[in-house]
């Protein structure tokens, strides 16, 4: 536990120690650690650096389960949600995997968030489509596909799913943050 409350120095620690046991359980568990700090980080610089333990436990735990998709796929997230220079090598790794497999929703969900990240907005559309059409309680492509729609002009269309992930959020703070945003919008 970060029970210093210092998420760099956590980090660092849980990166190491899942070096040491290498086993895939512990290097996944790490880098899964790490990843949720990355998409939250602000600062590009410890985005990068994080981002980099977690490709560095990823690419250690696929040595030990080649076969892994959800693997694959984890490691293409953090080139996608880290360094945006590398946002291209994460999105061919997933296009293998979708290529091998087009109902694997955890990778059409990243494809649809690097297509946004990269202002590919009508192919972000249609995966993220398919993603809460196949799972349609998925909070995180349920508000990527309306950040789509707003960034691609589509205000109704963001509008419409901004007001659907109310519903499933079921959270009064949130829906007060979406109803302003929605304000905006319009």
């Amino acid at each position: 536990r970060d029970s210093l409350h210092n998420h760099e120095l956590y980090v660092f620690y849980i990166s190491r120690a899942a070096s040491l046991v290498n086993s895939e359980k512990n290097l996944t568990f790490a880098a899964r650690q790490i990843l949720r700090e990355v998409k939250s980080e602000q600062s590009p610089v410890l985005k990068g650096w994080k981002a980099e333990q977690a490709i560095d436990m990823f690419e250690k735990a696929i040595v030990l389960n080649p076969l892994s998709d959800s693997l694959k796929v984890e490691l293409a997230s953090c080139y996608v949600a880290g360094d945006a220079q590398e946002t291209m090598k994460g999105i061919q790794q997933l296009l293998q995997v979708v290529k091998k497999d087009s109902t694997n929703m955890q990778a059409q969900l990243v494809l649809g968030i690097g297509g946004v990240i990269s202002t590919q907005y009508d192919k972000a559309v249609l995966r993220l489509e398919n993603v809460v059409k196949n799972q349609p309680v998925n909070m995180e492509a349920i508000t990527w596909l309306a950040e789509a729609y707003e960034a691609k002009g589509d205000k109704q269309n963001a509008i419409k799913w901004y007001q659907y992930s109310k519903r499933i959020a079921d959270d009064p703070l949130y829906s007060k943050e979406v109803d302003q945003h929605i304000r905006q919008l319009k």
